[in-house]
């Protein structure tokens, strides 16, 4: 099967809701050998932002955003071993990296879609979760001696916890030690210059474009 017939049918299992088709289509990936970032991408996260934007026009509802995701989840929990696999490693790598989406805010998909996609080019990934306590993503930085930090806003309501944890980390003298990557999608390279973050991403793609652009 072809590349872009597995996009296909994850883009088509993920707006189904359909759990089972989405493993399916991630194992089928794997045995044919399939660009398996590139399925994520183009398929189980295209699917996604359509529900999204039939939720934003009212044409899809909160059960079928969080259908759509248990979909998504399920293939993605299938590729994510296999792309680890084809990740460089720790001992290879190119820092130890925090990720998590800022307090008070509980998605999840884009940044974990984040996070697998930075740990394959290289990162050492430590994925701290959703709705993340400010004192806790600082507690992380210390004790993993990370280099990169990165918090994710999804509501503009939760996008000042960002700017706030920016000025905790100053406060606790270890900005300087830090690369922090701000994103989501209420997010701008505005707000991002605004509250002094290093870097605005935008997607997985482009965090990963920048991330390893400053890291090598």
């Amino acid at each position: 099967m072809t590349q872009d017939k597995l996009n296909k049918r994850a883009k088509e299992a993920v707006m189904t809701y359909n759990s089972e088709e989405a493993k399916a289509v991630a194992k089928d990936a794997i045995a044919s050998g399939a660009d398996l970032v590139d399925i994520i991408q183009s398929g189980f996260t295209s699917g996604i932002k359509e529900v999204g934007r039939l939720f934003d026009e009212k044409k899809a509802f909160l059960p079928h955003i969080m259908a759509a995701a248990a979909a998504m989840n399920g293939g993605i929990d299938i590729l994510t071993p296999e792309i680890t696999k084809q990740g460089k490693g720790a001992d290879q790598g190119l820092g130890r990296f925090v990720i998590c989406t800022i307090e008070g805010d509980i998605h999840s998909i884009g940044k974990d879609i984040v996070a697998i996609m930075l740990k394959v080019a290289g990162f050492d990934i430590v994925n701290i979760g959703r709705d993340v306590p400010l004192n806790d993503i600082l507690k992380a930085c210390k004790e993993h001696n990370a280099k990169f930090v990165g918090t994710s806003a999804l509501m503009t309501s939760t996008m000042v916890n960002q700017k706030t944890f920016e000025e905790l980390l100053r406060k606790e003298g270890i900005r300087d030690k830090l690369i922090t990557n701000v994103g989501g999608a209420p997010v701008t390279q505005e707000w991002a210059d605004s509250i002094g973050a290093d870097v605005y991403s935008e997607n997985a793609s482009d965090a990963v474009m920048k991330m390893t652009k400053i890291a090598g």
